[in-house]
């Protein structure tokens, strides 16, 4: 009797442990850093844009005013995409799991935008665009436009899915989902160095001879090549993650089971157990149910993001035009020094990313050093605001040494002078320390905050994009115009850009609230298994 009532009660133990499952455990490291080097891929697409696409935009015909705009379209696809497929990804109960094929999808997306942005030129002189210079090439035009749609909708299916599953090996643990991101940052750095040491170098076309056509010049042909190696970059980075780290198969039955165990979970809720709410009503759900942290989160990280995208998105082009004093629209010689300082530009830029991928490694330290990360995203936020507008010396420096050549008679087709060269690299170099923290703690302070609310990692990931696409929306529509109000240039735009920084660093040193610390996993685990045992 005893022996049968002992065999009754651990089967009964048994069921409770099955029905109350305990936390999951966060997942090796070397997951985590392997799902993280996919940033590699992206970031390395993403390099080439903000270095060599504004200028082969201009190149096609486009106006400096207008170029701006055609950067709107990426805001646009994001603002939806994010979100739908955070929601998607959320409640996917594919076999492969419900990030992966997300995951797999957007890197096909990503493979077929980059064929249609490097032969945007060929493609469009195949269907009757002239070949003579500064005339709008408005076929190619069109090209290009579709390609950077695609390629921004594949870009928002690869990294929210991918944040989302960094989100899910972490399992709730706050310093590994902090490191986590901070790893993902780092890939971040290491795509973008790979991306603007390809963009600088000149002579990459030689790799795929084919690149260089009768629409297609050197400069073409070594942005078409760039593109193509991100692209075999990417697909291997991504099918080594997809292989290597697997996901188990996500069931609405199983999460409503352990919820009606558990006396409901609104977690499991948002993640779609049970319930068949279309995505706008998750989302409408998803802000209504925010707490006050993720809105000051939000707030914070949208004046980041409306710092960041002048800078982003011109500052090959402020080299180029400011600092080298040439013209992509000018003649011969203003041609090749605008393109001189372009490549300047993706030094620069190489440098920064160096900063950014030894800083992301060091957020971690860092966040304890100055008491939470609160207060490190506020003083970085504060150093972006100083480099923004040191942009304004820089400028004026490399103006007044242009005048002071044509009054001694040696003319003002040439490059600025080292130290004006080195001081704009020093500036590039500096701001890998904000860029970092950008890169990182926001995604990680929503995972935690969407961890403690019950909110979905993929939806809430999507709502957190929407404070980054509704800032570059507005930068791309007013920077142009505010940019032609004050005289053309790049400058109206980067001081604007330094206020709302210095605005942001105020709001997340004053209002952002400090991660409550959670219990670790083990010490949740034990209790659910003593639980499982009573």
């Amino acid at each position: 009797m005893d022996t049968e009532a002992s065999k009754q009660k651990n089967k009964h133990s048994s069921y409770l442990y099955d029905q109350e499952q305990p936390p999951p455990s966060p997942s090796p490291m070397r997951k985590i850093i392997v799902v993280a080097s996919i940033a590699a891929g992206i970031q390395f697409g993403w390099a080439l844009q903000l270095s060599l696409l504004t200028p082969y935009v201009q190149l096609l015909g486009i106006p400096h005013k207008w170029a701006a705009f055609i950067w709107l379209c990426g805001p646009v696809s994001g603002m939806l995409v994010q979100p739908t497929v955070g929601y998607y990804s959320d409640i996917c109960t594919s076999r492969f799991g419900r990030r992966r094929p997300f995951i797999a999808a957007g890197a096909v997306f990503v493979a077929i935008a980059v064929v249609l942005i490097g032969f945007a030129a060929d493609i469009g002189h195949h269907f009757g665009d002239t070949l003579e210079r500064n005339i709008i090439k408005r076929r190619a035009i069109t090209v290009f436009v579709v390609g950077f749609w695609i390629l921004d909708v594949a870009n928002n299916m690869l990294q929210g899915p991918c944040r989302a599953l960094l989100a899910d090996l972490s399992a709730g643990d706050q310093i590994k989902t902090r490191t986590a991101n901070s790893f993902f940052s780092f890939f971040m750095a290491v795509g973008n160095v790979l991306g603007f040491s390809a963009g600088s170098y000149t002579h990459l076309y030689h790799i795929f001879p084919f690149t260089k056509t009768e629409a297609c010049d050197v400069y073409c042909a070594n942005l078409k090549s760039c593109f193509l190696i991100s692209v075999f970059l990417l697909m291997i980075l991504t099918v080594v993650a997809l292989i290597y780290v697997s996901e188990k198969q996500w069931s609405p039955e199983e999460c409503g089971n352990r919820n009606g165990t558990k006396g409901g979970n609104d977690k499991m809720d948002m993640e779609g157990s049970g319930r068949n709410v279309p995505l706008g009503g998750q989302l409408v759900d998803s802000l209504r149910s925010m707490r006050k942290p993720m809105w000051i989160l939000l707030l914070v990280t949208c004046l980041n993001w409306i710092a960041w995208f002048p800078f982003l998105l011109f500052d090959t082009d402020w080299m180029g035009r400011e600092v080298y004093g040439g013209d992509s629209n000018g003649n011969e010689d203003q041609e090749k020094l605008y393109d001189r300082g372009v490549r300047a530009g993706a030094l620069g830029l190489m440098l920064n990313s160096v900063v950014l991928g030894f800083m992301s490694l060091a957020i971690e330290f860092f966040s304890r050093l100055l008491g939470g990360v609160k207060r490190l995203w506020g003083i970085v936020n504060i150093i972006l605001a100083v480099c923004l507008s040191m942009t304004v010396l820089i400028t004026k420096m490399a103006e007044s040494s242009r005048k002071s050549m044509a009054i001694a008679g040696h003319g003002t087709l040439s490059s600025p002078p080292a130290s004006i060269k080195a001081g704009a690299l020093a500036l590039f170099s500096i701001m890998g320390i904000p860029q970092a923290v950008t890169f990182s703690v926001p995604f990680a302070l929503a995972s935690i905050f969407s961890s403690s609310s019950g909110s979905g990692q993929g939806l809430s990931l999507g709502v957190l994009n929407l404070s980054i696409v509704i800032p570059q929306m507005v930068v791309s529509m007013a920077s142009g115009p505010w940019d032609a109000l004050f005289g053309g240039g790049n400058l109206p735009a980067f001081i604007a850009g330094a206020i709302a920084a210095a605005v942001s660093a105020i709001l997340a040193l004053t209002l952002l609230p400090s991660p409550v610390p959670n219990v670790p996993v083990s010490e949740t685990s034990g209790l659910a298994n003593a639980n499982a045992e009573k």
